[in-house]
């Protein structure tokens, strides 16, 4: 499989932390990432990104609202979207699927396997 370049948007430092590590040192990729969902918007602009993995609860501009911004301009409405998220609810499920995203991801995910669960959902075979 051939390097993608993926952004991550999420707030905890942690998570964003963990899941690079995993998706630049499992999976190979050139990673970058975002806080929030405005740092987000401008980052997918600028740097145009295979995929974008985007966490749903965040302050000021929630997942949700940031996806909707990004399927709102032409320059960021083809990049894949994976929503990461603790909320794994049937009716929270539904509610995303209804956006469009390509997948909704639990956390916490297991480290080891992200790049892979990353890669079957868009696709990306090895």
């Amino acid at each position: 499989m051939t390097a993608k370049r993926i952004l991550i948007i999420d707030d905890d430092d942690f998570i964003r932390e963990v899941a690079q590590t995993s998706l630049e040192l499992v999976g190979g990729h050139e990673v970058f990432t975002a806080d929030c969902g405005r740092d987000g918007l401008a980052r997918a602009r600028e740097d145009r990104p295979d995929a974008i993995l985007l966490d749903v609860m965040m302050p000021d501009l929630d997942g949700p609202a940031t996806f909707e911004r990004l399927q709102a301009d032409p320059a960021t409405r083809g990049i894949p979207v994976i929503l990461l998220t603790a909320k794994m609810q049937a009716s929270d499920r539904a509610r995303f699927a209804e956006l469009g995203v390509r997948a909704v991801l639990p956390k916490p995910f297991d480290p080891m396997t992200l790049s892979d669960e990353v890669g079957e959902v868009l696709g990306w075979s090895r």
